[in-house]
């Protein structure tokens, strides 16, 4: 929660600045979408209900709804390297068990290879579909573009700023930083999801469990009772038979 404002300052900032200037950066460079990399970030364990199967299923979908000529998946946790490197999807990065110890070097080896593929032209835009946390029992579904960073429309931007050093500085040595901070912040989005999701889960399982024990004490009292009840007719059945 904590990261929402700062990532969303450091976003408005930087694309401000990014409309002003005549920066001719290669994270601000846009191209036909025709070569994507998609980040899954998903899960390394289960037990969390359906989070890791919602995004495994918005995946499949957003690769059948969008007209990209050429695909690349780059998974995040354990779950989605599984599901997809047993598909014909090419898969370019694999970051596994990593929310054990989730740290911001997680963010920045992933966003090396992202920023480097991008500025290279080794694929035309970078996505990424993860879990946002809202609540304890609700996550969204989010789709969204990393690379290329958008720049504010001509006359949208409201506030101008001094600028030391100038500029082109500020974006040269900014913007790959913002890519890794937008991308440790989905990273902490998705954990945070992820625990309210297997909290939610696990609550349910128990309270489930509780009540299957509940009505198997229940049977198993009624044919016990039934057993006794059984016994002592025989008995008195017995006992007026000899009389």
């Amino acid at each position: 929660m904590a990261a929402r404002p700062f990532a969303a300052a450091l976003l408005e900032v930087l694309a401000s600045v990014a409309s002003r200037v005549e920066e001719d950066h290669p994270l601000l460079r846009e191209r036909p979408e025709e070569k994507v990399l998609l980040i899954v970030v998903t899960a390394d364990k289960g037990l969390c209900g359906a989070f890791n199967g919602n995004i495994i299923k918005r995946t499949q979908a957003t690769i059948a709804e969008k007209s990209w000529d050429e695909i690349q998946l780059l998974p995040i946790g354990k779950k989605g390297n599984d599901f997809f490197r047993r598909r014909d999807i090419p898969i370019r990065y694999q970051a596994i068990n990593v929310f054990q110890a989730l740290s911001p070097d997680t963010a920045s080896d992933v966003a090396r290879v992202i920023i480097d593929d991008y500025a290279t032209e080794k694929v035309d835009a970078v996505y990424a579909i993860y879990n946002e946390f809202r609540s304890v029992i609700q996550q969204n579904l989010r789709l969204e573009r990393l690379l290329p960073f958008r720049r504010l429309a001509a006359g949208a931007a409201t506030v101008d700023y001094l600028y030391e050093p100038g500029p082109e500085e500020i974006l040269r040595e900014l913007l790959p930083k913002h890519v890794e901070f937008q991308l440790y912040r989905i990273l902490l989005e998705s954990a945070a999801a992820e625990h309210g999701a297997r909290m939610t889960a696990m609550e349910a399982a128990s309270k489930n469990a509780g009540e299957m024990i509940d009505s198997l004490t229940l049977s198993y009292n009624r044919i016990r009772q039934a057993a006794i009840t059984k016994e002592i007719i025989e008995i008195v059945s017995g006992a007026a038979a000899l009389g």
